[in-house]
């Protein structure tokens, strides 16, 4: 190991787990993969693995480090290894503006890479590259993981990736981990959260409560499992269903589902003096049971109407007027009556399943609850469940229908994130973090 980067055994394991040791050491394969658990040690050992390697590395061919985004790749790797204690002086061998295409490890230029479509490939095309380090594999694209291989031409050239488990069927785990031609050329590191020795117990018991199901089993075990059966199966209605609000301190949003065939369903949401979320109070116009549709004009008098008569808990006064009005972004017409009428609506935040995760770690955390008067969004939450044809095309997505209360509910949450999340601390996933900067 070069001197700059090798330490005492004393002082790795001072800052280093057991098994962070060793793959570092052992990353001496064409492709090197760390995976498994949040805060596991994955992302930290594969950076020390990283840095040996950048400072050593032929002068043959570039070197490149690749994330969804260029931000996610400085706030993911650059950052850490820049700011990290672990890294001691070593920080001040790294050297990036963030957003810059381009940083300095060792004096070694390296080019700093965005990959979020499948356009991005053109990117690397005709680069001759002796190291790689990936941000956060399954979340690029499968043909900019297929050109930057071909693209790790020079000699003694590796790839270095990070990433937390996703479906069986997604193509890093069925066209690479598990296939055992292309195995032989890869070093696979798999942790847990419980690898993490350095973690304090109650970080580590916090976390775990925070999730559940399919993501516990992912974020927290390191497994790679299929997204079947209850969305929501940590919910529970005697913990998560209250007949009484407390003092509500702000009301942040009005989440609308807006429907023409299918129902319009609104949810209020507000934060409660106990710090916790709720979604106190909802609307609903379904005109096939009604068997009339109304315009956009009707479903907005009718909805200010219904504002004007909720009443705040611990006050005989009535009307609510929310901070924020998060409409399905599809909804253009409805959004400017509504601009007509006052309400100041803007476009939902609207990535599916970024906001059922959202929901779900709020209801892990039991931070997230319904008034019993919430009568259709309770059920719809009782009967959202994965599309097992999605997850047989190796995707987690939750099957469309009867999920208007809770898309109303998706809006709400998410779209105002940057209000509470001051207030609730949830555990993210990097596509989580990523889809919350861009909120």
């Amino acid at each position: 190991m070069p001197t700059s980067t090798a330490r005492s055994t004393q002082f790795l394991l001072e800052r280093f787990s057991p098994k962070q040791i060793l793959s570092f050491y052992a990353a001496n394969r064409r492709i090197n993969l760390w995976e498994g658990a949040v805060s596991s040690g994955k992302t930290i050992a594969s950076l020390w693995a990283w840095l040996t390697f950048v400072e050593s590395a032929s002068t043959s061919g570039e070197l490149v480090m690749i994330g969804k985004t260029r931000d996610a790749v400085y706030r993911n790797a650059l950052q850490p290894l820049m700011n990290y204690e672990i890294f001691e002086d070593l920080s001040l061998q790294v050297d990036y503006n963030p957003g810059a295409p381009t940083a300095r490890i060792f004096g070694r230029l390296v080019h700093v890479i965005g990959a979020n479509d499948v356009k991005s490939e053109n990117k690397i095309r005709g680069m001759t590259c002796v190291g790689a380090y990936v941000d956060e594999a399954t979340l690029l694209p499968e043909t900019f993981w297929d050109m930057l291989r071909t693209r790790m031409r020079a000699p003694g050239a590796r790839i270095f990736a990070t990433t937390n488990p996703d479906s069986p069927t997604h193509w890093l785990r069925e066209k690479f981990i598990d296939k055992p031609e292309v195995r032989r050329s890869m070093k696979v590191f798999s942790f847990e959260l419980d690898d993490n020795i350095h973690l304090t117990a109650d970080y580590v018991e916090e976390t775990k409560r925070m999730y559940s199901g399919l993501f516990y089993r992912r974020f927290i075990l390191g497994e790679w499992c299929a997204a079947e059966g209850a969305v929501f199966d940590m919910f529970d209605r005697s913990r998560h269903v209250v007949d009484i609000l407390p003092p509500i301190t702000r009301w942040l949003s009005l989440g609308i589902d807006y429907g023409t065939s299918n129902p319009t369903h609104a949810v209020l949401l507000g934060m409660g003096s106990d710090g916790c979320l709720y979604a106190a109070a909802d609307w609903r116009y379904d005109g096939r049971k009604a068997q009339r549709q109304i315009t956009d004009l009707e479903t907005s008098e009718r909805l200010r109407e219904w504002l004007g008569s909720v009443r705040p808990p611990g006050t005989r006064e009535r009307g609510i007027r929310p901070g924020m009005v998060a409409v399905d972004p599809s909804a253009a017409s409805f959004h400017a009556q509504l601009r007509r009428d006052g309400l100041a609506p803007r476009p939902a935040h609207n990535k599916v399943l970024s906001g059922v995760r959202i929901l779900m770690a709020l209801f892990a955390a039991d931070k997230l609850r319904v008034h019993s008067s919430c009568k259709e969004l309770l059920k719809e939450i009782d009967g959202y469940v994965w599309d097992p044809k999605a997850t047989e095309r190796g995707e987690d997505a939750p099957l469309k229908q009867n999920d208007h209360g809770v898309d109303a509910l998706r809006y709400a949450v998410k779209t105002t994130q940057h209000i509470w999340r001051p207030q609730i601390d949830i555990p993210l996933s990097q596509a989580d973090r990523e889809d919350e900067r861009t909120a």
